[in-house]
């Protein structure tokens, strides 16, 4: 397996474990009626048709539309890291720069739902479009992702990603339909569908875990570039486990050595078990947590060799990666 293919699977593992407690809305009858849907529509209106006749309620609307493209739409492995709309154009107003854009998602939808298999920007172009077209106001937000070891303690960088915005009684919300629809596995690497609405109208604080827009508006939060470096990565257990991590934040360390550091989190069960390890040692290390009401403490010891990537696992499961430094 080529690096970027297992950068992709430790992506998409990742993804695929976020679940549970994002969304207070229960869209279980919408799900239930999208799944009887044909997995085929012959365009673009006939899909907008079908929700329109379903559904009256925008959030419902919008619900239909994550879930039929989370369970249809197949990532296309084969184009990781490309980027399906075109990177430049010219025009001469405004007016004519949105004509285009929207031509140009409306061509991207319109393959996607024909191919059933996209990458990001196919996926987020699909919803936009149908949404657009049930009378939802949705965009396309490109940005950067946080979503393997080696983007800890990086910045916002080269644009990588695409999610979307859509707003619901005034209110703009977060979702990203790629990262809904499925977990890449196998050597060589596979897609399989793995439906995970935990990113549908997900809080922006939580969002902002492993996502950076390109335009900062759309953080819909106050959290800066520098925020988004300092961070350790959150896998997908941490959320799913309902954890609350106290300290430490930070996600990287320089220069400790031959000592311990400590770690609290909240959400720990007496009967969790909690380990760590580090990348260049390979072992599996087992703590002895120390449990004050819904606080659980413990310590990771350090020496020469624990450099690299810390993660830290509760029940065999990753929940937080840190990156370690040589001082």
């Amino acid at each position: 397996m080529n690096k970027m293919h297992f950068k992709l699977a430790i992506a998409l593992l990742l993804i695929t474990l976020f679940s549970g407690g994002i969304s207070a809305q229960d869209f279980t009858k919408v799900d239930a009626a999208v799944k009887r849907y044909p997995n085929k529509f012959s365009s673009l209106d006939k899909f907008a048709e079908k929700v329109n006749t379903d559904f009256t309620r925008d959030d419902e609307k919008a619900r239909a539309i994550f879930t039929w493209i989370a369970l249809n739409v197949e990532y296309d492995i084969g184009k990781y890291g490309v980027n399906e709309r075109p990177v430049g154009f010219s025009y001469r107003t405004e007016a004519e720069k949105l004509a285009k854009l929207k031509e140009m998602d409306e061509k991207l939808a319109t393959t996607t739902l024909k191919n059933k298999k996209a990458v990001c920007h196919g996926y987020s172009a699909l919803f936009k479009i149908i949404a657009n077209k049930v009378g939802l106001e949705a965009e396309i937000i490109p940005g950067t992702s946080k979503s393997h070891p080696s983007h800890v303690g990086a910045g916002p960088g080269a644009r990588d990603h695409a999610w979307n915005a859509v707003k619901i009684g005034g209110e703009w919300k977060l979702l990203d339909v790629t990262w809904a629809a499925g977990t890449a596995t196998g050597n060589p690497l596979r897609f399989e569908f793995r439906f995970n609405d935990a990113f549908f109208f997900t809080h922006p604080d939580t969002f902002f875990l492993n996502h950076f827009p390109d335009d900062k508006k759309w953080l819909l939060t106050d959290k800066t570039e520098k925020d988004f470096a300092n961070l350790p990565l959150y896998y997908g257990n941490y959320l799913s486990g309902g954890y609350e991590l106290i300290s430490p934040k930070y996600g990287t360390f320089k220069g400790v050595r031959n000592g311990v550091l400590s770690f609290k989190i909240k959400n720990i069960s007496p009967q969790d078990t909690v380990a760590y390890v580090f990348s260049k040692e390979r072992i599996f290390k087992m703590v002895k947590p120390v449990f004050n009401g819904d606080v659980t403490e413990f310590e990771v010891e350090f020496n020469n060799n624990s450099i690299g990537i810390l993660t830290l696992y509760i029940n065999r499961k990753s929940v937080l990666a840190y990156r370690i430094n040589r001082g």
